[in-house]
Protein backbone atom coordinates (compact mmCIF):
# COMPACT_ATOMS: atom_id res chain seq x y z
CA UNK A 1 0.00 0.00 0.00
CA UNK A 2 1.29 3.41 -1.02
CA UNK A 3 2.39 6.25 1.26
CA UNK A 4 -0.39 8.59 0.14
CA UNK A 5 -3.41 5.64 0.78
CA UNK A 6 -2.08 5.24 4.33
CA UNK A 7 -1.70 9.13 5.44
CA UNK A 8 -5.55 9.00 4.00
CA UNK A 9 -6.35 5.83 5.88
CA UNK A 10 -4.39 7.80 8.88
CA UNK A 11 -6.73 10.91 8.42
CA UNK A 12 -9.28 8.20 8.65
CA UNK A 13 -8.25 6.60 12.05
CA UNK A 14 -8.51 9.98 13.35
CA UNK A 15 -11.85 11.19 12.21
CA UNK A 16 -13.16 7.71 13.38
CA UNK A 17 -11.63 8.10 16.55
CA UNK A 18 -12.63 11.75 17.27
CA UNK A 19 -16.40 10.81 15.93
CA UNK A 20 -16.52 7.53 18.46
CA UNK A 21 -15.07 9.75 21.88
CA UNK A 22 -17.69 12.32 21.04
CA UNK A 23 -21.05 9.91 20.37
CA UNK A 24 -19.69 6.93 18.27
CA UNK A 25 -20.30 6.29 14.67
CA UNK A 26 -16.71 6.34 13.84
CA UNK A 27 -16.97 3.16 11.53
CA UNK A 28 -18.71 5.02 8.77
CA UNK A 29 -15.73 6.87 8.14
CA UNK A 30 -13.11 4.13 8.74
CA UNK A 31 -15.03 1.11 7.36
CA UNK A 32 -15.53 3.34 3.90
CA UNK A 33 -11.95 4.88 4.03
CA UNK A 34 -10.48 1.38 3.71
CA UNK A 35 -12.90 0.11 1.02
CA UNK A 36 -12.04 3.14 -0.69
CA UNK A 37 -8.38 1.87 -1.15
CA UNK A 38 -9.37 -1.50 -2.61
CA UNK A 39 -10.18 -3.85 0.59
CA UNK A 40 -12.65 -6.40 0.30
CA UNK A 41 -15.84 -6.11 2.83
CA UNK A 42 -14.88 -8.28 5.53
CA UNK A 43 -11.78 -7.36 5.13
CA UNK A 44 -12.33 -3.91 5.68
CA UNK A 45 -14.61 -4.52 8.23
CA UNK A 46 -12.26 -6.78 10.55
CA UNK A 47 -8.88 -4.61 9.66
CA UNK A 48 -11.58 -1.27 10.69
CA UNK A 49 -12.32 -3.18 14.20
CA UNK A 50 -8.75 -3.39 14.70
CA UNK A 51 -7.27 -0.47 14.04
CA UNK A 52 -9.80 2.34 15.87
CA UNK A 53 -9.72 -0.30 18.59
CA UNK A 54 -7.14 2.53 20.22
CA UNK A 55 -9.59 5.32 19.30
CA UNK A 56 -12.13 3.48 22.58
CA UNK A 57 -8.95 3.40 24.79
CA UNK A 58 -8.39 6.88 23.64
CA UNK A 59 -11.86 8.22 24.40
CA UNK A 60 -12.13 6.03 27.89
CA UNK A 61 -9.18 7.98 28.83
CA UNK A 62 -11.04 10.80 28.40
CA UNK A 63 -14.20 9.82 30.31
CA UNK A 64 -11.87 8.56 33.29
CA UNK A 65 -13.67 10.53 35.76
CA UNK A 66 -17.66 9.48 34.36
CA UNK A 67 -16.18 5.89 33.93
CA UNK A 68 -14.79 5.99 38.10
CA UNK A 69 -18.79 6.32 39.09
CA UNK A 70 -19.85 3.93 36.84
CA UNK A 71 -18.49 0.62 38.36
CA UNK A 72 -21.22 -0.90 39.98
CA UNK A 73 -23.54 -0.61 36.38
CA UNK A 74 -20.26 -1.88 34.65
CA UNK A 75 -21.11 -5.11 36.81
CA UNK A 76 -24.32 -5.67 36.42
CA UNK A 77 -24.41 -5.34 33.01
CA UNK A 78 -20.67 -7.54 32.45
CA UNK A 79 -22.63 -10.63 31.41
CA UNK A 80 -24.89 -9.19 28.61
CA UNK A 81 -22.13 -7.28 27.02
CA UNK A 82 -19.22 -10.01 26.69
CA UNK A 83 -21.72 -12.46 25.64
CA UNK A 84 -23.04 -10.31 22.67
CA UNK A 85 -19.70 -9.50 21.78
CA UNK A 86 -18.18 -13.00 21.33
CA UNK A 87 -21.73 -14.05 19.65
CA UNK A 88 -21.11 -10.86 16.92
CA UNK A 89 -17.60 -12.50 16.41
CA UNK A 90 -19.18 -15.67 15.47
CA UNK A 91 -21.74 -14.54 13.13
CA UNK A 92 -18.56 -12.88 11.64
CA UNK A 93 -16.34 -15.55 11.35
CA UNK A 94 -19.12 -18.11 10.07
CA UNK A 95 -20.71 -15.37 7.85
CA UNK A 96 -19.02 -15.79 4.41
CA UNK A 97 -17.68 -13.19 2.79
CA UNK A 98 -20.04 -13.07 -0.38
CA UNK A 99 -22.43 -13.31 2.02
CA UNK A 100 -21.08 -10.44 4.38
CA UNK A 101 -20.47 -7.81 1.29
CA UNK A 102 -23.91 -8.24 0.62
CA UNK A 103 -25.07 -7.72 3.88
CA UNK A 104 -22.65 -4.41 4.35
CA UNK A 105 -24.49 -1.60 2.54
CA UNK A 106 -27.27 -2.25 4.53
CA UNK A 107 -25.75 -2.32 7.82
CA UNK A 108 -24.24 1.09 6.37
CA UNK A 109 -27.54 2.44 5.87
CA UNK A 110 -29.02 1.38 9.48
CA UNK A 111 -25.83 2.69 11.27
CA UNK A 112 -26.68 6.12 9.11
CA UNK A 113 -30.20 6.28 10.57
CA UNK A 114 -28.87 5.54 14.14
CA UNK A 115 -26.48 8.26 13.75
CA UNK A 116 -29.05 10.58 12.36
CA UNK A 117 -31.47 10.09 15.00
CA UNK A 118 -29.11 10.47 17.81
CA UNK A 119 -31.04 13.76 18.63
CA UNK A 120 -33.96 12.04 19.32
CA UNK A 121 -32.15 9.98 21.86
CA UNK A 122 -30.67 12.74 23.93
CA UNK A 123 -34.37 13.86 23.79
CA UNK A 124 -35.61 11.03 25.36
CA UNK A 125 -32.66 11.11 27.83
CA UNK A 126 -34.13 14.24 28.97
CA UNK A 127 -37.24 12.98 29.63
CA UNK A 128 -35.92 9.92 31.46
CA UNK A 129 -34.08 12.19 33.62
CA UNK A 130 -36.58 13.94 35.14
CA UNK A 131 -38.29 10.84 35.97
CA UNK A 132 -37.79 9.87 39.53
CA UNK A 133 -38.48 6.19 38.95
CA UNK A 134 -35.29 4.21 37.96
CA UNK A 135 -36.36 1.04 35.52
CA UNK A 136 -35.61 -2.52 36.61
CA UNK A 137 -31.94 -3.21 35.07
CA UNK A 138 -33.22 -6.16 33.89
CA UNK A 139 -35.44 -4.56 31.02
CA UNK A 140 -31.93 -3.71 29.51
CA UNK A 141 -30.17 -7.21 29.78
CA UNK A 142 -31.47 -8.36 26.55
CA UNK A 143 -31.00 -4.89 24.37
CA UNK A 144 -27.19 -4.32 25.42
CA UNK A 145 -27.03 -8.31 24.16
CA UNK A 146 -28.01 -7.39 21.15
CA UNK A 147 -26.63 -4.20 20.49
CA UNK A 148 -23.27 -5.79 21.63
CA UNK A 149 -23.50 -8.15 19.59
CA UNK A 150 -24.32 -6.18 16.82
CA UNK A 151 -21.43 -3.99 18.08
CA UNK A 152 -18.66 -6.95 17.19
CA UNK A 153 -20.32 -8.17 14.31
CA UNK A 154 -19.96 -4.74 12.64
CA UNK A 155 -20.06 -1.64 15.14
CA UNK A 156 -21.06 1.59 12.89
CA UNK A 157 -23.61 3.38 15.67
CA UNK A 158 -22.87 1.10 18.24
CA UNK A 159 -22.40 4.23 20.74
CA UNK A 160 -25.35 5.66 19.35
CA UNK A 161 -27.33 2.79 19.98
CA UNK A 162 -25.74 1.88 23.16
CA UNK A 163 -26.25 5.55 24.39
CA UNK A 164 -29.95 5.08 23.62
CA UNK A 165 -30.44 1.97 25.72
CA UNK A 166 -28.33 3.14 28.61
CA UNK A 167 -30.80 6.66 28.93
CA UNK A 168 -33.94 4.77 28.73
CA UNK A 169 -33.11 3.08 31.78
CA UNK A 170 -30.45 4.57 33.66
CA UNK A 171 -31.80 8.58 34.56
CA UNK A 172 -28.28 10.06 35.42
CA UNK A 173 -25.96 12.47 34.06
CA UNK A 174 -25.56 12.61 30.15
CA UNK A 175 -21.97 13.09 30.94
CA UNK A 176 -21.83 10.06 33.10
CA UNK A 177 -23.60 8.26 31.10
CA UNK A 178 -21.37 8.84 28.23
CA UNK A 179 -18.45 7.83 30.32
CA UNK A 180 -20.77 3.95 30.79
CA UNK A 181 -21.28 4.24 26.76
CA UNK A 182 -17.74 4.39 26.55
CA UNK A 183 -16.36 1.72 28.56
CA UNK A 184 -18.77 -0.76 27.17
CA UNK A 185 -17.87 0.17 23.64
CA UNK A 186 -14.36 -0.41 24.42
CA UNK A 187 -14.71 -4.02 26.15
CA UNK A 188 -16.96 -4.89 22.82
CA UNK A 189 -14.32 -3.78 20.60
CA UNK A 190 -11.62 -5.44 22.75
CA UNK A 191 -13.40 -8.59 22.30
CA UNK A 192 -13.73 -8.39 18.16
CA UNK A 193 -10.58 -7.70 18.03
CA UNK A 194 -9.03 -10.35 19.88
CA UNK A 195 -10.81 -12.69 17.75
CA UNK A 196 -10.35 -10.98 14.84
CA UNK A 197 -6.58 -10.86 15.13
CA UNK A 198 -6.01 -14.39 16.06
CA UNK A 199 -8.94 -16.36 13.31
CA UNK A 200 -9.50 -13.18 10.30
CA UNK A 201 -7.64 -11.57 7.47
CA UNK A 202 -6.35 -8.22 8.49
CA UNK A 203 -4.64 -5.95 6.50
CA UNK A 204 -1.39 -4.45 9.54
CA UNK A 205 -0.67 -1.43 7.59
CA UNK A 206 -3.98 0.09 7.41
CA UNK A 207 -4.83 -0.85 10.93
CA UNK A 208 -1.12 0.28 12.14
CA UNK A 209 -1.57 3.72 10.85
CA UNK A 210 -5.64 4.01 12.11
CA UNK A 211 -4.43 2.94 15.30
CA UNK A 212 -2.15 6.17 16.07
CA UNK A 213 -4.78 8.61 14.22
CA UNK A 214 -7.76 7.02 15.93
CA UNK A 215 -6.05 6.94 19.59
CA UNK A 216 -5.46 10.50 19.12
CA UNK A 217 -9.06 11.28 17.95
CA UNK A 218 -10.74 9.23 20.56
CA UNK A 219 -9.11 11.13 23.60
CA UNK A 220 -9.81 14.45 22.11
CA UNK A 221 -13.34 13.77 20.89
CA UNK A 222 -14.03 12.63 24.91
CA UNK A 223 -12.70 15.95 25.69
CA UNK A 224 -14.96 18.19 23.07
CA UNK A 225 -17.94 15.62 23.58
CA UNK A 226 -20.03 18.30 25.50
CA UNK A 227 -19.58 21.14 24.07
CA UNK A 228 -18.58 20.70 20.12
CA UNK A 229 -21.15 21.34 17.53
CA UNK A 230 -21.84 18.12 16.02
CA UNK A 231 -24.49 19.05 13.38
CA UNK A 232 -21.71 19.68 10.43
CA UNK A 233 -20.10 16.65 11.86
CA UNK A 234 -23.13 14.64 11.64
CA UNK A 235 -24.48 15.56 8.14
CA UNK A 236 -20.64 15.29 6.87
CA UNK A 237 -20.17 11.20 8.59
CA UNK A 238 -23.84 10.30 7.05
CA UNK A 239 -22.89 11.64 4.04
CA UNK A 240 -19.68 9.33 3.80
CA UNK A 241 -22.24 6.77 4.97
CA UNK A 242 -24.49 6.71 2.19
CA UNK A 243 -21.71 7.08 -0.51
CA UNK A 244 -20.20 4.17 0.47
CA UNK A 245 -23.60 2.06 0.79
CA UNK A 246 -24.53 3.64 -2.68
CA UNK A 247 -20.86 2.38 -4.04
CA UNK A 248 -21.61 -0.95 -2.83
CA UNK A 249 -25.16 -1.50 -4.05
CA UNK A 250 -23.85 0.06 -7.13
Amino acid sequence: MDAARLVALGAAGLGAGFINGVAGGGSLVSFPALLAVGLPALNANVTSTVGIWSGYVGGSAGFAEEISTQKANLRKLAVPTLAGSVAGVVLLLATPASAFSLLAPYLILAACTLFAVQPLVSKHFQLAKRSSTRRPVLLVDVPVFLASTYGSYFGAGLGVLLLGILASVLPDDLKRISGLRSAMSLVINTVAAVAFIVFAPISWAAAGVMAVGSLVGGYLGSLFAKWIPTGVLRVVVIAVGLAAAGKLLA
